[in-house]
């Protein structure tokens, strides 16, 4: 099974919002690469899922992509976090709706009317395309830049993200856990639900955007009930009808007292003093209820998980940590750096390895946490002993706490046969580490303290109390204090936890390690031989890595990938890192590239024949010299030649014109 996935853009902007998405969701499961055409692509790319961020760039990158790839054409759909822009537009407003090229820009308003965003008059707009007459709003999804200079009022809805479906699709591919994927529908779904109540609060489209969400949440794994605080039912969808044989159209505004007759469910439900999550067994179904309010509303959700479902999930986890193995990858040598700060904290982690008390590593995002964790249990008297570790923020309560415990024999339906041992059995003698501890609920947190007082557990659904020699290591980069003022982590706990402790150096107080560790990835990555200029050492040794070394080391990575010999230096820095003071662009024609040069030179010929000089032109032209360029790599081209002074771009039919100072360059 292929575990790379490469995303294949067209503009630099696209690119960066698409990556982070895909990042954010699966970054810690699969390796994750992205090319922007405009930009760079490639020569091959080999044994990796392709994603398209949509059909249009097929033909522009098909040439780079090997047999052995899949390919997944990505469905696109609105950035939510933006969304609220259109609601403040008065209704039967014209609106120019501007993207990059006439389908895109049809797709894109296409799907706001099948969310229900219809109570504007959007006019499509794209490169070449005429402004209609008054006109006073402009939306776009990321493309500010080709927003006509005529309107007055622009509004940028962010870049359109990778839809549900897609997504799934990918973890399909990938066979990754379910837990994943009813964590994405859950985000999803209330998502869905939040833009619904904006909605209906329009009074607009109400029966299409009824149609809309009642599809969405059929279409989810998970039984969904919505309910206000008088108990109306709102959202009841298909799968909750076939867990408990009440229909949706019986369910849907009714109170909640005439649907459900178990008492201690209804209790669950309605009483916000209740904990998030329990199990109840409805029709003889054993079902775990999991519960919150929507924030900023009167709306409580409520999903229903059928615990067959659950135990799958288990077994999905049980085979990850297998794969991982029981014993640490890391010792002191696997920590690079020659700092003061880092030699001060080396030097307390082994004192640390000669105790056997348990330690809270507290640290940014990407200083190392598990790396230390690894270390210390290596050097410690239980080194020939397990090592196991969890992310406390990757799974659903009920699953971590079966995972962390284990349980009985005929616990709930669908349990193993004999029980299954939980993690504090599992790593008895040795070391547990708990990393993310301060996102664990307040449930989970008593129960650990016990574990933690009595050095004992009882498994799910036993009485038998079971002994445990157990070392804890808890890592977090929150401020547990700050969460214990706020009543979100036990302040007892944290004493537990705290016996020990080793605060970890952020990258910006360890600066003299940056070029050993940027050294260390050039050595472990594709491009071995690779080196990198004493200035952009430099540079990148000033920066602030707010995400720590997992940055840096990203950052490295891209600049492997785009670099274009086997120097890296500052040009080859992802866009958004290059400081003010490091120009992308050479400030004279000298220094261009001869790619620059031929453009210009081409616009001149077609401005003395009266023809108007087009990315589609200029690329046609160039697809017989040494430098053939797609459409997306002439945008950007012309882009910097603009910066430079050389060349006006204008919108419409006009196209480029070389400037007074253009035309002096090349005499």
């Amino acid at each position: 099974m292929k575990n790379e996935l490469v995303l294949l853009a067209g503009t630099r902007e696209t690119c960066k919002a698409l990556t982070e998405q895909l990042k954010g969701m699966l970054g810690q499961y699969i390796r994750i690469k992205s090319f922007a055409s405009e930009e760079y692509l490639p020569p091959l790319i080999e044994d990796a899922l392709i994603v398209y961020s949509s059909y249009l760039i097929h033909d522009e990158v098909k040439h780079v992509i090997a047999p052995s790839c899949e390919v997944i054409t990505a469905h696109r759909t609105v950035n939510y976090q933006y969304i609220d822009y259109l609601f403040e537009i008065p209704n039967d407003t014209n609106v120019l709706f501007v993207n990059d090229f006439p389908q895109s820009t049809m797709d894109s308003i296409e799907t706001l009317d099948r969310l229900g965003i219809s109570h504007l008059r959007y006019i499509p707009f794209s490169p070449g395309g005429e402004v209609p007459d008054s006109i006073e709003i402009a939306v776009t999804p990321g493309e500010m830049d080709l927003i006509p200079s005529s309107i007055p009022t622009k509004l940028n809805l962010g870049v359109r993200l990778i839809d549900i479906h897609t997504i799934m699709a990918i973890i399909d591919y990938f066979e990754l856990p379910e837990a994943l994927r009813i964590n994405i529908t859950d985000k999803y779904t209330g998502k869905i639900i939040e833009l619904s109540k904006k909605l209906s609060s329009l009074k607009q489209e109400a029966d299409k955007l009824n149609q809309y969400l009642k599809r969405v949440v059929d279409g989810v794994n998970d039984g969904i009930l919505a309910f206000d605080r008088s108990g109306s039912i709102s959202v009841f969808n298909k799968e909750l009808e076939r867990m408990i044989g009440i229909s949706p159209e019986f369910a849907v505004k009714k109170k909640i007292g005439q649907v459900f007759r178990n008492s201690e469910l209804l209790e669950f439900l309605l009483n916000d003093e209740s904990g998030n999550q329990e199990a109840f067994t409805v029709r003889q179904t054993n079902l775990l209820v999991h519960r919150f309010p929507m924030k900023n509303d009167n709306t409580i959700v409520a999903t229903f998980k059928n615990m067959d479902e659950t135990i799958e999930m288990e077994r999905r986890v049980k085979l990850e940590l297998q794969k991982k193995g029981f014993v640490s990858k890391y010792t002191f040598q696997s920590i690079l750096g020659e700092s003061p700060a880092l030699q001060e904290t080396i030097r307390i982690a082994r004192k640390l390895s000669l105790s056997d008390l348990p330690i809270l590593i507290q640290g940014e995002s990407g200083t190392g946490k598990e790396l230390f964790a690894g270390a210390i249990h290596s050097e410690s008297s239980r080194r020939n002993a397990p090592f196991l570790g969890i992310n406390c923020n990757a799974l659903p309560e009920e699953l971590l706490e079966s995972e962390l415990f284990g349980y009985e024999d005929g616990a709930f339906t669908g349990a193993l046969k004999g029980g299954k041992k939980g993690l504090f059995e599992q790593a008895d003698q040795g070391t547990l580490f708990l990393d993310e501890i301060g996102d664990i609920s307040m449930k989970l947190q008593a129960r650990l303290l016990r574990v933690l007082e009595e050095w004992e557990i009882r498994r799910i659904g036993g009485n038998k109390i079971i002994p445990i020699n157990v070392r804890i290591f808890a890592a977090t980069n929150r401020n547990l204090k700050t969460m214990i003022d706020e009543g979100r982590f036990r302040e007892d706990l944290y004493h537990r936890l705290k016996v020990l402790s080793l605060s970890l150096p952020s990258l910006r107080q360890r600066r003299k390690d940056i070029p050993i560790l940027i050294k260390s990835f050039i050595r472990q990555s594709h491009k071995p031989g690779a080196d990198i200029t004493e200035e952009t050492l430099k540079l990148l040794s000033q920066m602030d890595w707010k995400g720590n070394i997992r940055e840096l080391k990203n950052v490295v990575q891209y600049m492997l990938a785009v670099s274009d010999n086997n120097v890296l230096n500052a040009s080859d820095l992802p866009a958004d890192l290059v400081p003010a003071q490091v120009p992308l662009m050479p400030k004279t024609l000298s220094n261009l590239k001869t790619e620059h040069k031929i453009l210009l030179k081409f616009i001149v010929e077609l401005n003395e024949k009266g023809i108007p000089a087009s990315r589609k032109k200029l690329s046609a032209l160039t697809q017989n010299t040494s430098f053939p360029l797609t459409e997306q790599q002439a945008r950007l081209r012309l882009k910097e030649l603009e910066q430079l002074g050389y060349v006006i771009i204008r919108q419409g039919r006009s196209g480029t014109f070389v400037t007074e100072k253009g035309l002096e360059t090349l005499v």
